[in-house]
């Protein structure tokens, strides 16, 4: 699918179809936003080198989906690559990162991903609802596409940190070795998170500082806005990955705390049974001439004796406070 709006230069924004994207590239007044949604990788090099005239190693880059969060300069735009994130299912913590692929020009914004991104979705229907959103020009509208992304990675990392506190609630109740699952699979979602944060990062810190002459002054200030956005969140991920490892020790401390408890108990149980091994031994050797063999109240004195053993162990085991 591609899509395609424009803002004119009688302040109106409205939808305008492929076949006139040349024209309006030409006079470079209008503005205009072309967002390319899993279009078949044809259609995206014919539109991408046939129309806007991109670098083949650019438009290779981004068909093959493969890099990590980049800008490289080019002579007359931008192309970036934008990781986002957002869980697979609400089932389970399992985080996909789709990739986004920008093309920012003078007078254009150019946006190619392979599945439907809420972020681009959010600020698309924001700017057919408002046209101010558009009359600002590319580089503020690939700001609002780059806070919205931050806004979501935030969403994503907010969870993440709901789920920690509902681990450990579950840990003083019913430390499962599926909750150990659980951890690991959060520690591994963050570790994943971490390596494309500090990279786009440093994507929205050149934009802002004016490495690049396409992001005119007055949109550095948004994106020095997106950094502080983006360090706030990777901040975050970092104390994050800090509760992990407390959340883990926690874990481990519950678990052995359980078993020692349980190694106690069969302690004293194994204590309590040696003396009356020991007494029942005695009389389970087969002696002729032992004594009260023949007595007629001896298995029953017998029976009370190891009781009365057992009552005062308990009693001592009490006073010890061991049970």
């Amino acid at each position: 699918m591609i899509r395609s709006i424009v803002f004119t230069e009688a302040g109106e924004t409205q939808p305008i179809i492929v076949e006139k994207i040349p024209e309006i590239l030409k006079n470079k007044i209008d503005f205009f936003w072309v967002d390319v949604v899993a279009e078949p990788d044809e259609n995206c090099k014919n539109l991408f080198q046939g129309v806007f005239n991109f670098h083949s190693l650019a438009i290779d880059d981004a068909l093959q989906e493969t890099h990590v969060p980049k800008v490289d300069g080019w002579s007359t735009y931008l192309y970036m690559v934008l990781l986002t994130a957002r869980k697979a299912s609400q089932d389970s913590f399992e985080i996909l990162t789709p990739e986004l692929d920008v093309f920012l020009g003078s007078n254009y914004l150019v946006t190619y991903h392979k599945e439907a991104i809420a972020s681009v979705d959010a600020i698309w229907a924001l700017c057919l609802r408002d046209q101010r959103y558009m009359s600002k020009g590319p580089g503020f509208i690939l700001y609002q596409i780059s806070d919205e992304i931050v806004s979501n990675t935030m969403s994503v990392i907010e969870d993440a940190e709901n789920l920690l506190d509902q681990i450990e609630d579950v840990i003083f109740t019913n430390p499962q070795p599926a909750i150990l699952e659980q951890i690991f699979s959060v520690k591994r979602t963050l570790l994943g998170l971490r390596s494309f944060l500090l990279l786009q990062r440093e994507i929205f810190n050149k934009l802002a500082r004016g490495d690049f002459e396409l992001i005119p002054d007055h949109d550095r200030v948004y994106f020095r806005d997106a950094y502080d956005h983006m360090v706030r969140v990777q901040e975050i991920n970092e104390s994050l990955r800090d509760l992990i490892n407390s959340v883990l020790e926690i874990y481990l401390s519950v678990v052995n705390n359980r078993m020692n408890e349980i190694m106690k108990l069969l302690t004293i149980i194994a204590t309590i049974f040696i003396p009356l091994s020991f007494f029942t031994g005695i009389y389970g050797m087969n002696f002729t001439f032992m004594p009260e063999l023949q007595w007629r109240w001896g298995y029953f004195f017998f029976l009370g004796f190891i009781g009365l053993i057992l009552i005062g162990m308990l009693i001592f085991f009490r006073r010890k406070q061991w049970i």
